[in-house]
């Protein structure tokens, strides 16, 4: 009803905006002279192409599998956003993989893929969902016995059946691919004693720092030729994606003091009639932007504003409206009752084909069956509800409580299975029917009872009229109309007394602008090819707000210009000189320790058992070349000016201790081997592969 309502409210607008925008369609496509065909394809893979058909049905796909998988049919923009990211990329993992499966001439053949199902050594996950009950054990009957019945089930039982095939022969694939990689594994003899070297010889020393936060900036000139040098030397790490840089205003379209007033009006107009039906879930239905809750509430469960009146009246006690929430409400007392607050019970379920969420292939009629013969059983010795729930419950929970729920909120079942348990003591069994099937029940406990009470609430969301959208248009319309570039957007902001917000390196599929929900539309027009710098973009209708920008730079695909990093690199930069300022001055002290001590800003520390194998220095972060050079020296030795991350070090070696002599490195090996496959399995072949692949992806072109 609040959707509809509110659709309602904005016809007059959406009219006008439908208007402008078909037209806007017709007359582009006719300036386009009708004749250019729009890019079909979403992207492209080393030539090959992944159509907009093909990409929108593995998405729906997903979509299916994910709102399966987590029982939830409502999707937000941002989760379906991230399952069009997943869509794609696991679209260019099956071709990249595909053709890489193909030259070096990997399948899986029909017998092999039938050895997988039901073969005696079957994929894992044909064991995980073909394990007998009974047993423990994989149970080849199981599998033939499905396979039989396939034909016989519903056409999505057998669409899941394929998609489980598809991945049992994908999955063998990628196993295959990646054991040809990792048992290609080799680590000579040389290699293995060196890495063994590194890891175990070890040095105590003596560390003389001068950070580089102790020099001021003004001592050291950096020169556009120390940026330029410091730049050649790295350019390829300033490699990234297209990017770029926005700025907008926003208008929000928020409840006038004439729309609030009109909300708490319809709410009152409706008391009377509410505080006499007698037909309370259906007038709740049709006229509060929130269906009737039917549940019993305990007093800590109901609203703290409306406790007390609903706990110190009678049934028909009407109360409202008040505000809550952004919304006028009116709630009525329905009836009020002793009920306990928990329950507690154990539980055998028999489900059947068609059943809610059921996965079995079995009639209601055979579902019955065996749930009358277990409910004799159990009536006999309640004792074998625990064996006969881990072999025979469809409840995929059995496997892990063997059936016990344990306590839950009164209404937290199903109505059916919460009545039997409300209404029976414990220790009664008996059998429950619900829309997942047929299920045993031992009540097992109950909490006493308590006062609870029923209460049906009316409910209407304050939200903006027509008239306010118009009134916000309006000024937003105006806005746009009189300021069409950078110079009149920034200056009627600071005019207006507006709130500017940045929006700084927007990727092309992105979908995060802080502050706007749902900011595809404003990502896709900085990204077209016709919007150039300093434009100022037209109005773009958001959830609730009208948002106009302005892109402010723009950032393509490749190496970045010196100059767009100019001040990201300074610091670096100027660490790098005064790393040469602190070495000459090191050296104009001969080096000398104690002068050094005595004359500059210097830290002295000692380390001990550093390898070479160390990736840091303890105080001072990542120092490679510093942990490198202690290992060229010797004993007693003092190394000259060391130029490092955090300062410039002089270092002393206390004593070197050098690893034990070995007769077998295969613990080294295996450590390699075991993080080389470990990476094979993380993707890297994956990553390597697609890193090299020229793929052309038209993503932005479509949403």
């Amino acid at each position: 009803m609040a959707v509809i309502g509110k659709i309602r409210k904005r016809s007059g607008l959406l009219v006008v905006v439908i208007g402008v925008a078909l037209a806007a369609f017709v007359l582009g496509d006719f300036a386009s002279g009708g004749g250019g065909r729009q890019e079909m394809n979403v992207g492209k893979v080393e030539g090959e192409a992944i159509s907009i058909q093909d990409f929108n049905r593995k998405y729906d796909q997903n979509v299916e599998a994910t709102r399966q998988q987590s029982q939830n049919e409502r999707m937000s923009q941002d989760e379906l956003f991230r399952l069009r990211d997943n869509t794609w990329n696991q679209m260019l993992e099956e071709i990249i993989m595909g053709n890489e499966y193909k030259e070096l001439g990997l399948t899986v053949t029909p017998q092999e893929l039938f050895d997988q199902i039901q073969g005696s050594n079957p994929h894992p996950a044909v064991i995980q969902n073909f394990t007998n009950p009974e047993t423990g054990q994989f149970d080849r009957e199981l599998v033939l016995n499905y396979l039989q019945n396939l034909g016989e089930m519903p056409q999505a039982s057998r669409d899941q059946w394929l998609v489980f095939e598809r991945y049992v022969k994908e999955d063998r694939l990628r196993t295959k691919y990646q054991n040809l990689i990792t048992k290609a594994h080799y680590l000579p003899k040389a290699l293995a004693k060196e890495a063994y070297e590194n890891k175990n010889t070890k040095a105590d020393v003596k560390l003389l720092t001068v950070r580089y936060s102790t020099i001021p900036d003004s001592l050291v000139t950096v020169t556009e030729a120390d940026y330029k040098a410091f730049y050649e030397k790295r350019k390829n790490s300033y490699d990234r994606p297209a990017v770029r840089d926005i700025e907008f205003v926003s208008f929000e379209v928020k409840p006038s003091p004439k729309d609030n007033e009109e909300a708490k009006n319809y709410v009152n107009s409706l008391k009377e009639e509410f505080s006499r039906t007698n037909k309370i879930a259906g007038f709740v239905n049709a006229n509060s932007d929130q269906r009737y809750d039917s549940t019993w509430k305990s007093n800590t469960e109901v609203p703290a504003n409306i406790e007390a009146v609903m706990f110190e009246n009678e049934p028909g006690f009407v109360y409202g409206p008040y505000f809550e929430q952004n919304a006028y409400k009116l709630a009525r007392l329905i009836d009020v009752t002793e009920r306990p607050d928990s329950l507690k019970a154990s539980h055998i379920l028999l489900s059947y084909a068609n059943a809610a969420r059921s996965e079995q292939s079995r009639t209601k009629a055979d579902a019955q069956k065996l749930a009358d013969s277990l409910l004799n059983l159990v009536k006999k010795d309640k004792k074998r509800m625990t064996e006969l729930a881990m072999n025979y419950s469809d409840d995929p929970s059995a496997q892990q409580n063997n059936g016990d729920l344990g306590w839950f909120k009164d209404g937290q079942m199903v109505p059916q299975f919460n009545q039997f348990v409300l209404d029976n003591k414990v220790g009664t069994v008996g059998l429950v029917e619900t829309d997942f099937g047929f299920h045993i029940v031992e009540v097992t406990g109950k909490q006493e009872p308590e006062k609870k009470v029923r209460i049906a609430q009316i409910i209407h969301e304050v939200t903006p009229s027509t008239e306010t959208y118009q009134s916000v248009f309006a000024e937003a319309s105006r806005f746009a109309s009189e300021n069409k570039t950078r110079e009149q957007f920034d200056n009627a902001i600071a005019d207006k007394g507006l709130n500017k917000r940045l929006a700084p390196n927007l990727s092309a599929n992105s979908n995060r602008i802080t502050g706007i929900e749902n900011p595809r539309q404003v990502i896709r027009w900085a990204f077209e090819e016709g919007t150039k710098v300093n434009a100022v973009s037209t109005i773009f209708d958001l959830d609730n707000m009208y948002v106009i920008a302005v892109l402010t730079k723009a950032t393509e695909k490749g190496i970045q210009p010196l100059e767009d990093i100019k001040e990201m690199i300074k610091p670096q930069v100027l660490n790098e000189k005064k790393g040469a300022y602190i070495a000459e001055k090191m050296k104009a002290l001969g080096n000398d320790w104690s002068k050094i001590e005595a004359e500059m800003q210097t830290e002295t520390q000692e380390v001990a058992d550093l390898t070479f194998d160390s990736r840091s220095l303890q105080g001072f972060g990542q120092e490679s070349r510093v942990i490198g050079n202690v290992f060229t020296m010797e004993k007693g030795e003092v190394s000259k000016p060391i130029i490092g991350n955090a300062g410039v070090f002089l270092v002393k070696v206390l004593d070197i201790k050098h690893a034990a002599e070995t007769d077998s490195y295969d613990r080294i090996k295996r450590d390699f081997s075991v993080a080389f496959s470990n990476g094979v399995r993380n993707n890297a072949a994956y990553r390597a592969i697609e890193k090299e692949t020229k793929i052309e992806d038209n993503r932005l072109i479509f949403y």
